[in-house]
């Protein structure tokens, strides 16, 4: 089948992959597993995951509705966000199964009418810094996510049986899970036998479980604390998901030469991928060789002068008409991709585990304009 560019290609088998190792996870550990939609709420993408997790973890309205659409009233939704609007609380309380609360000023306003509906938790901040890199750290200084330890420690909450669960998240692309024991460490040495008060733990995500080789670590703790505090554990993959389960094919559209390097021009942007130019983050492409003789400036096709996905290394020149791949773009980026300077957003394919391809979705002009038309 031949395809449009630029193109964003779903892998199933990948995917199913990747998800029936949560789901043994799930089996031999006895924890609970929550999509993270904000990875990629791609409607193919939830509808294939609904049958090997316990449900969806969201951080807005729109994708607890998108997240209701798709399980129906089965399935758990687990809304953890900064950015918990008065307005929308009602509606997300017909929505979501829990409600972890950001802060406990959060907690005090919206809590009485939250627990009326759904499940109340609390968002956690261990003060446990894994990443060198800030914008990447939940636990960075003066971090926005989540009550302090020492202050939540303070509040007595979990004393006062006031909350039924606690929330945390401190990695990113973790691989192993040292982080986790350290963080579980720390969190029963300030509360004790008060998490024995409480009905779950959510560890949130940022554990690439794909490439973790050893799981029996996690195993042993999710067995132990299930065992000694009785209580639910919950893990919310999204990268471990969707990252190595998608592809962005592109096409050449020129080659010429700037001040004696080789610039090659795509049919797609790092909009599509706005995380290449928010972190200087370099994609794996299919025709780089550590060992190619050619190097090529990779860019993309919009007037923005950093549209650039790197220099990569060649074994042959490229010409315009050839098509490179860049590889593990499934998690944070279709769902930040934009249209600047007009440029179509990805066609979306599935290819299925016999290789074909079939077109899930196309953009077209009717949806650019729908976007900045306004009503007059």
């Amino acid at each position: 089948m031949l395809i449009d560019t630029p193109a964003f290609i779903i892998s199933e088998a990948t995917l199913k992959t990747n998800l029936n190792t949560l789901a043994q996870l799930r089996k031999h550990a006895g924890c609970k597993v929550l999509y993270a939609m904000k990875a990629l709420p791609c409607s193919h993408v939830l509808e294939m995951a609904k049958s090997f997790v316990d449900g969806f973890s969201v951080s807005s309205l729109f994708e607890a509705q998108l997240a209701r659409d798709v399980l129906g009233k089965a399935g758990e939704v687990h809304l953890t966000t900064p950015s918990l609007i008065a307005q929308e609380l009602y509606e997300l309380t017909t929505l979501c199964t829990h409600i972890n609360f950001n802060s406990l000023s959060h907690h005090e306003l919206y809590a009485p009418i939250a627990k009326t509906q759904t499940q109340i938790g609390l968002r956690v901040n261990p003060k446990l810094s894994f990443l060198s890199d800030n914008r990447f750290d939940p636990c960075r200084p003066y971090s926005k996510l989540g009550v302090d330890i020492d202050t939540l420690w303070q509040s007595n909450l979990l004393e006062k049986k006031e909350i039924n669960g606690l929330h945390f998240h401190t990695v990113f692309s973790a691989h192993d899970f040292t982080p986790l024991l350290k963080t579980i460490e720390k969190l029963r040495r300030y509360f004790g036998h008060q998490l024995a008060q409480l009905e779950w733990i959510n560890f949130g995500g940022g554990y690439l479980f794909q490439y973790i080789d050893n799981y029996q670590p996690f195993i042993d703790l999710v067995t132990t604390l299930r065992k000694e505090l009785k209580l639910d554990i919950y893990i919310e993959p999204g990268n471990a998901v969707v990252g190595n389960a998608a592809n962005l094919v592109a096409s050449v559209i020129d080659c010429f030469e700037s001040e004696g390097k080789n610039i090659v021009i795509l049919d797609t942007s790092v909009n599509h991928h706005p995380e290449v130019f928010e972190y200087q983050r370099i994609l794996d492409m299919d025709l780089h060789d550590n060992m190619g003789k050619y190097a090529a400036i990779i860019a993309g096709g919009t007037c923005l002068a950093g549209d650039i996905f790197g220099e990569y290394r060649l074994r042959q020149p490229l010409h315009i008409g050839d098509k490179v791949t860049f590889h593990n773009v499934g998690a944070y980026s279709l769902i930040k991709a934009h249209r600047f300077n007009g440029h179509n957003l990805p066609h979306i394919y599935a290819q299925t585990s016999e290789g074909e391809l079939r077109l899930l979705k196309h953009y077209g002009y009717q949806d650019y304009q729908q976007q900045w038309l306004m009503p007059t």
